[in-house]
Order: structure tokens, then sequence, then C-alpha cells
């Protein structure tokens, strides 16, 4: 009798998720593991039973069993990827005890293979929602048995078969590279014998992140934008006297600082900026100072609030702690997001909203300041290939400049700084490569040019400090660079 046909499945959908890390382009991996669940279909089971003579006088269902998935995905931005790989959904089964005397055990056994697009909405830096669809092929294996009066002529099936998946979620990154997400999804499934119906998979798992692109090979011009060719900048001193029309003429001071992408330590070169303002205050002990922190938007506005309140209040202490400035006169506020000067949709503009705004209250007289800067800063930034720290023949000119430079004032000296972009690679792996390359530039230096080595130093800071997200080919590029900073005596 083809009392197969009595096994039929039925689910619900809920949420799953992704990494917000799919806000960088690169391959990830990772495994699930946890409940599937199906819906047997008691009323079809009874009903099949009673065409062929038997009554059924109870049902005992096994509808949810271990279920796990592992996979692999490319993501192509932080908003989309394409990603498969192997599931299994667990055995599922009933008993249904007959009149005349007997039963009937039927199980089904479900695994296979899927591809999805998924979808992810950033939360926030590290929370992000997910939705996905794809198709899964699975192969379903039932077997059927009898006791008793009811009796089965073909226990054994198994069939392949194509249909639907779906599902939404939650996730959360403790890294770039490492994360967490829990996931329920709906597949679509054929049993042996011609019937659909769902199974839902409830799970928690972990992805791993690789990172944004694979390692440069023979052609890296391919895979390295153009750089854009170095130059010095010269920082004048940052006093900017600003006249205001009131009633008396009186005078402002407005200094900007940025920082690094989710970072509020003052960098070195602001820190002579901020020495400036010191003399300027210093000067005028009547006057005070607000310092504004700022943001980029990418994340929550309630994290990048207390962002730009730490960038502010950092401010305020190097001010009192190292410049002497009274607590009195200073003070912090945090505006977050809220007051941007750039396009958030470049990362040139998310860089300038990156920022400090130090406010000098008026003053009348400022006849006889002479500030005299604490350290002038000259910057010259040198890109590098991934894991890399060669010197471009494209940056020999521009080095040559430095040298000829550092020459022409045997008094100054040049501090070396490394940064690098690596995502994937252990924190000391990450300060060692940035640190040979610095040590590359003060070798180039000394040997092509003639340098004295006591006159150059080399500092390396992994990937604490980044310039751009590395959300793009780009942004890593830009942090994986070398500044030169020129250091005037005191």
């Amino acid at each position: 009798m083809k009392l197969a046909r009595s096994l039929a499945l039925l689910g619900v959908a809920a949420l799953t998720g992704s990494l917000a890390v799919a806000d960088d382009s690169g391959w990830y991996v990772g495994a699930n593991a946890g409940r599937s669940q199906a819906k047997i279909d008691n009323t079809r089971i009874t009903s099949d039973l009673l065409a062929t003579g038997f009554v059924t006088t109870s049902i005992h269902d096994q509808d949810s069993h271990l279920g796990f998935k592992l996979f692999g995905g490319y993501s192509f931005n932080r908003y989309f990827a394409l990603e498969g790989g192997y599931f299994n959904l667990g055995r599922f089964g009933f008993t249904a005890d007959t009149q005349p005397a007997g039963a009937l055990n039927g199980n089904i056994k479900l695994q296979g293979a899927n591809l999805d697009a998924v979808g992810t909405l950033p939360l926030t830096e590290r929370f992000a929602l997910l939705a996905r669809v794809g198709l899964n092929y699975a192969y379903a294996k039932d077997a059927f048995a009898g006791t008793g009066a009811v009796n089965v002529s073909d226990p054994d099936r198994s069939q392949h078969a194509a249909n639907y998946k779906f599902g939404a979620g939650l996730q959360y990154k403790f890294t770039d590279s490492l994360g967490i997400r829990a996931e329920a999804e709906r597949y679509r499934v054929d049993d042996a014998v011609g019937n659909k119906g769902d199974v839902d998979l409830y799970t928690l798992g972990v992805i791993y992140r690789f990172g944004g692109k694979t390692p440069v090979s023979a052609s890296p011009a391919a895979a390295v934008p153009a750089a854009v060719p170095p130059a010095f900048v010269a920082s004048e001193p940052i006093l900017d006297i600003v006249p205001i029309p009131t009633g008396a003429q009186q005078y402002c001071s407005v200094l900007d600082i940025q920082f690094d992408v989710n970072e509020h330590d003052i960098q070195r070169q602001d820190k002579e900026k901020l020495r400036v303002v010191g003399t300027f205050l210093t000067k005028y002990p009547d006057t005070t100072a607000q310092i504004e922190g700022h943001t980029d938007n990418v994340g929550a506005a309630g994290d990048n609030m207390r962002l730009s309140q730490r960038r502010a209040d950092s401010v305020v202490r190097y001010m009192e702690n190292d410049l002497h400035i009274s607590p009195s006169r200073l003070t912090a506020v945090g505006y977050g997001d809220t007051r941007p000067i750039g396009d958030n949709r470049t990362e040139e503009g998310k860089r300038l909203n990156r920022r400090i705004d130090t406010v000098i209250a008026c003053v009348t007289d400022i006849e006889g300041l002479t500030v005299v800067p604490a350290r002038i800063t000259m910057a010259l930034m040198i890109e590098f290939d991934e894991n890399a720290a060669d010197i471009k023949p494209q940056y020999a000119d521009a080095l040559r400049e430095l040298a000829n430079f550092l020459k022409a004032n045997p008094t100054l000296t040049a501090t070396v700084e490394g940064h690098t972009a690596n995502l994937h690679a252990t924190p000391e792996l990450v300060l060692a490569i940035s640190r040979r390359r610095a040590e590359s530039v003060v070798t180039y230096l000394v040997d092509n040019f003639g340098i004295a080595r006591s006159r150059l130093s080399a500092e390396g800071f992994g990937q604490s400090r980044r310039v751009a997200y590395n959300t793009s080919v780009e942004g890593r590029q830009e942090n994986r660079r070398v500044n030169v900073i020129i250091n005037y005596p005191r």
C-alpha cells in the first residue's frame, strides 16, 4: 500500500543573521548548529490509513531534531553577499497505532546544499539585521515500517529536489574578523513520494572573515589603485585669528583637529597645534575655550555622541595636564554627527567630520602676540601593498626632496610612523608589519641619500590609527601607509 504519502511537513519562519562585517568586501566561512522543527500532518496520516481500512487510535510525532549547516560566502559590499553551503535538517517521523491492531512507523531524513543571496542592514558598528532568499537542493530519504495488521510493500524511498528557502535575523561582530549570528531559516522540501512541506532551522553560529581581497599576485597593479602623488604639506602655526563684527573690534581663534576612525586619542602633530593654542590662552588668562567634538555618521547616533564627547574630553585633559591651562577655563562638548562639515557619502568627507573644533573666547587686544611653535610638522604619505614593506619606485623623488630638506636644515630630525590596514593578522604581526614599513623608509634615506641614522627614528602603530574605513580597497590602501613627521627644535 502507498502509505508513504502520509508524511507531510509544515513550518514557521523567524529571524536569521549575518555579520555587519559584511560592510566590507571579502570571503568568509562559518558554522551553525541548533534545532530543526517540522509539523507532522496528522490529519493526512489518519485519512490515508482510513482509506486503506485502518482506524487510527493514536499518533505520536517526532517533530524536532538536531540540525546544522556549514557555509562560505563572498561579501561584495556592506549590504550584499552570496552564500552557499551544506545543511543537515535531521530526522522527523511518527508512529500511528491502528485498529485492526497494528502500527505504522514513518520517518524522513533531510540534507543538501544551498545558495543564497544575503542582504545586510547595519544598525550600529557591531549589530546588523539580515535577510536572505535562495535555493536549496535537498536529498530526502523516507523509511516506513508496519507492524501487526499494517503491511508496507515499499518501505524505502529517496528523492532529490530543488526548492526555495528564506530567512531573516540579527548578527554581532566581536572584531573585524570574528562574529556570531543567531538564525532561523525555512527550507521548502520534497519527500520521496511527491509531497512538499517546510522545515524550520533555528541555530546559533560563528563566522570568520578573511578580508577584502586575495594576496597580491604577479600583477599587483590590477589590485592596488594608483597612488596619490606624495607631497610635502607644511603646517603653519594653527592660530586662525578671525575678526568678529561687533560693537568693538574683537578677535577669536578657531582650531581644527581631525581624528582616526573610531578613535579619540590626540596624535603627535595635533598636540603641537594645541601647544599654539596654549600659548594664546597663556597670554590672555581671562579667555576661555570650548572644545567641541564631532564624528562622521557611521554607527548609531548615541555611540557617535559618546565618541565625540570622549574626543573633546581628551583634548581638555591634554590642555590641563600638559599645557597647564586651568580646568575652569575649558569646557568639553560632544555633538556626535549632528554638525558635519563634509559629505558623509565620501571617505574624505567622513575624515573631515571626525574632528575637534576649539573655539576660544574673544579678546580685544592681540598686539604683541608672538607664537613660537613647539614644533612645526611636515607630513609625507607613502603607501604600501598588502603585508609588504618595500618602497615603491614612484616615491623616490618625494624621498629625495625630504632628504634635501633635512640636509638643508641640519638641526632637524624626523620621525617615521608606520601603519597598516591588516584585517585578519594577530595584533603582534600587524604591529611588526607597520614597524618594518617605518624602518624601510629610514633605511632608504640612510642608504640612498646619506642622512645620519641618528636624526631618524621609526615607530609602528599597526592598525590603531586608521585614516579611512576598511570597507573598500581604496580605504585599506590609504591605511597601509607611512607618515614622515619633521621635528623642529624647541
